[in-house]
């Protein structure tokens, strides 16, 4: 299968080679032991006319396309497996390669953290100041669920388990005999791969999407944070002569996986209460692992006085305590399954881990006493290890978000005002809400009667609220409000708080996501921070959050990224005037469409001040796989998080100069109204995105549980970010990522800046950055494949569109080498660049195959529909693509 797939990579990439070579072969073995020679003759064919088809050979293209437009409905499937599965390996191979000890020096750079430690201490900051940021550095990594998640947790294990394999082959002194066996477990756990169904058969629950979190937790990110907090102290203590506290924890999780129920009808207090239950249930689950082992090693006999005192002076005093916290965590196991099954157990809350202080407090007795004991060498093994692991995690697991769109609160109040009689609280002006909000927010009497039966949209978002005033503050993060953009979304919200009897002051946060919200945001939080209670009630702590996908599909990347560059500046201004201290919180995915690409070059390009120590980020379900799946690669992606936050605290970009602000004001007007034009004011836009891209099959894949609109009946402007990006990375014409701004940058060009635009690239990380994305986004675009997609999907009509849409495309690509000085994309980054040339040849067939299962299940009647291969087979195509493309939503 692999072939000669090391035509697509240059030397210095020698183990990649070899491994991707490897994994090939045994794919192709196992297809051949399952399907024949003549089947695998087939695919190798079909992957050859691609590459040549690739370098112009018409003729190739031509009899490639025979091949696959004449294979049997029985050959559909296992074909179309094949590529995907040739692409997961290949993804797997380059991972490994980013933390094998045989890594080309282009792909692992030195460790960040180091390597910032050396430029700060070098007489740029004081010791005393980075220490202080370092011990109060927070990082809140917000684990998302992805719509386009395709891959299942059961393959996700089966490929660790590859990785495993690929790190043991690194061993030199590997006698024949244990290659031999390593091998036979590759060509197993391939074989597994194979004969697995990679497509759900029904749709994941927000449950299930949760249940999928908590593994990267449990098989990774639970021994990669210690690791991690391990090599900073030893980095830290190698510079300074100083060790971090043994409750360091720059780096926390949260989670939106059963919280988010903004337009997710599926998301209900139920569902959410089960997930609450359920993270508490793994943290248990892997603390009690942890204290098991732990009562293996600490047998030792002596102690200090205070516990000696605690166990009565037993003679194990260390495994004393230990015994009764592990019964403890047993109790609260059994507890905790109970509740998920639906019962509600009387307990005695002193038998249970109950609060992190019931665990905490008798291990940090424990290490102090080893350490006043002379033994603090042992205490900073497995014990130093779980209290870290405590202060990351808490025995929550994840701090679970809740998200609701602004309108439902509205709605709330809107039925109770009527029932009250006191009109409709959604026809008043914002001030008399405010107002009334103010008001009732002071006032002790309950405002909800009773005797009151609300209908059930209203009392869903109550029982949740209800929910909310349950739980300790420590199991929950922030309430996100969806399309806030007035003081009275947030406060709506406080009220409803209120009297559904909470009494932790939980942040609620107004997430800005279209354009003219970002716009609106200062002017928004500056009248809230204008609110006495309001005030008082923040303790001098406001979070916002930034929306990069909605902003994206509102205005075109270019124009939203500027927004939200200036949101961000001007809160910062407004929360310092207010003495307020402001924690953004970026809802960033995995495409460039919706604000992904490198977290380290996307932190260091914020504005001056607007990271101040503390962040949260949005992580999604492909990107958390691909950032986090593995140990080794979880400690690097938390040393890139922590090395950006504190140098973008310590060492902030410049301020722009105003002349690149007033150059960005015009290519952001400029790149909107040409977005616009075509996406909200071109008649045969629509009808274009639905024939050219899979958008219609996908809304009817199992691939994630929230719906693909926010409403059933809406159009373009109601399908969710995620959808409207990855359907475009399917045609690979990956147009949301780049519309509009090769357009504004050819005018600017023409209006004879481009010494300025190269001035900006050059000395301004925001520019510069926007520059790398687009050039990726560029480089991964094929204009001939979605030109195939439109001659065999699209009316005749319609095809003007695409034939713009492609000028446009090369517009921008050319505008973007001249600025840059360069004869190809990404030639400073040559490792993505070789990244992108290695799939092609994989992706391209799954591409053309998909096209005519389009056209197949496009002409199927109700006497006719689809076979089940075909249906099948489209979804793999889906799936393939997604693994080839990799931030695809």
């Amino acid at each position: 299968m692999a072939g000669n797939v090391a035509d697509n990579v240059t030397d210095m990439y020698s183990s990649l080679r070899s491994n991707v070579s490897m994994l090939g072969q045994i794919l192709g073995d196992t297809m051949r032991t399952h399907l024949g020679d003549s089947f695998l003759e087939k695919v190798e064919q079909i992957r050859k006319l691609a590459k040549d088809s690739r370098r112009g050979d018409e003729a190739a293209r031509k009899q490639m396309l025979e091949l696959l437009t004449a294979l049997p409905d029985e050959e559909l499937v296992p074909f179309a497996k094949a590529f995907n599965q040739f692409l997961n390996l290949a993804n797997l191979s380059e991972q490994f390669h980013t933390i094998s000890r045989n890594c080309d020096e282009l792909v692992c750079v030195p460790d960040p953290v180091e390597q910032l430690l050396g430029r700060m201490l070098n007489g740029r900051i004081d010791q005393t100041k980075m220490l202080d940021c370092l011990k109060t550095l927070d990082i809140d990594l917000v684990l998302t669920a992805h719509p386009t998640e395709i891959s299942r947790r059961t393959l996700i294990q089966k490929y660790a388990a590859i990785v495993d394999c690929l790190a043991e082959q690194e061993n030199n002194q590997l006698s024949d005999r244990e290659r031999r066996q390593i091998n036979l477990r590759l060509r197993q756990l391939i074989a597994q791969i194979w004969h697995t169904n990679e497509i759900r058969r029904e749709r994941p629950t927000p449950v299930d999407e949760a249940r999928w979190g908590l593994s990267t937790i449990e098989e990774s990110l639970w021994h990669a944070v210690p690791d991690f907090l391990r090599q900073l102290n030893d980095q830290v203590q190698d510079r300074t002569g100083q060790q971090l506290p043994i409750d360091i924890a720059p780096v926390r999780f949260s989670s939106w996986m059963g919280g988010d129920r903004d337009g997710n009808p599926f998301v209900t207090a139920k569902v959410t209460q089960e997930v609450l239950d359920r993270n508490r249930h793994a943290a248990a689950r892997l603390f009690l692992k942890d204290i098991v082992l732990l009562v293996g090693e600490l047998s030792m006999e002596e102690a200090n006085s205070e516990l000696m005192a605690f166990t009565n002076n037993s003679c194990e005093p260390y495994r004393f305590v230990l015994r009764s916290l592990r019964q403890k965590l047993r109790d609260t196991i059994d507890y905790l399954n109970a509740r998920i099954e639906g019962h509600n157990p009387e307990v005695d809350k002193s038998t249970l881990i109950w609060q992190e202080s019931d665990l905490k407090a008798p291990l940090e007795m424990l290490y102090k006493s080893l350490c006043d004991c002379g033994m603090r060498l042992i205490a900073n093994g497995l014990l130093l290890d779980i209290l870290r692991r405590l202060a990351c995690f808490g025995i929550h697991m994840l701090r679970l978000d809740i998200r609701q769109d602004a309108g439902r609160h509205c709605d709330v109040l809107a039925e109770l005002t009527r029932y009250l009689g006191m009109g409709d609280f959604n026809h008043w002006d914002e001030t008399e809400k405010q107002a009334f909000l103010l008001r009732e927010l002071s006032n002790r009497r309950p405002l909800i009667p009773s005797n009151w039966q609300p209908s059930a949209d209203v009392a869903e978002v109550l029982n949740t609220c209800r929910l909310i005033a349950k739980h300790p503050a420590k199991a929950l993060g922030s309430y996100v409000i969806s399309m806030a953009s007035k003081p009275s979304d947030v406060l709506t919200v406080l009220l409803l708080l209120k009297e559904t009897g909470c009494t932790h002051p939980m942040r609620v946060v107004p997430l800005f996501e279209t354009l003219s919200d970002l716009n609106n945001a200062a002017e928004c939080i500056t009248a809230l921070l204008d609110i006495d209670w309001y005030r008082g009630y923040t303790k001098g702590m406001q979070e916002v959050m930034i929306g990069y996908s909605d902003s994206a599909k509102d205005a075109g990347v270019m124009a939203a990224a500027w927004a939200q560059y200036r949101a961000q500046e001007q809160l910062v201004a407004v929360c310092k005037q207010a003495g307020v201290k402001l924690t953004l919180f970026h809802g960033r995915g995995g495409s460039i469409g919706r604000g992904g690409g490198p977290a380290h070059k996307a932190i260091l390009s914020q504005p001056p001040g607007s990271v101040d120590g503390r962040i949260r980020v949005t992580e999604q379900g492909e990107m958390i796989r691909f950032k986090f799946g593995l140990p080794k690669l979880a400690v690097q992606s938390l040393a890139l998080y922590t090395s950006a936050v504190l140098e973008a605290t310590l060492l902030p970009p410049p301020e722009p100069k105003q002349e690149w602000r007033n150059c960005m004001e015009r290519i952001a007007q400029e790149s909107v109204s040409a977005y616009r034009g075509i996406v909200r004011e071109e008649p045969d836009f629509v009808p274009y995105f639905r024939a050219a891209t899979p958008e219609v099959e996908l809304g009817k894949l199992p691939l994630g549980s929230r719906p693909a609109k926010r409403r059933v009946d809406g159009g373009i402007e109601s399908l969710r970010a995620i959808p409207w990006i990855f359907a475009w990375s399917q045609n690979r014409l990956m147009l949301p990522a780049w519309l509009g701004a090769g357009e504004a940058l050819q005018a600017a060009c023409q209006r004879g800046e481009m010494g300025l635009l190269q001035d900006m690239e050059r000395e301004w990380p925001f520019f510069s950055t926007r520059i790398s994305m687009l050039e990726m986004v560029y480089a991964k675009a094929e204009p001939n494949l979605a030109r195939y997609y439109e001659t065999c999907l699209v009316p005749t009509n319609l095809h003007h569109l695409g034939e713009t849409l492609r000028q446009r495309l090369d517009l921008g690509i050319k505008v973007v080498l001249e600025l840059t000085k360069s004869d190809t994309l990404m030639a400073h980054t040559p490792w993505n660049r070789e990244s992108v040339k290695l799939r092609n040849p994989y992706i391209d067939p799954l591409n053309f195959l998909q096209t005519e299962l389009l056209a197949r299940t496009r002409k199927e009647t109700t006497e006719a529909p689809a076979s089940e291969h075909v249906q099948l087979a489209l979804m793999l195509t889906i799936a393939g693509v997604a693994a080839g493309m990799r931030n695809t939503g």
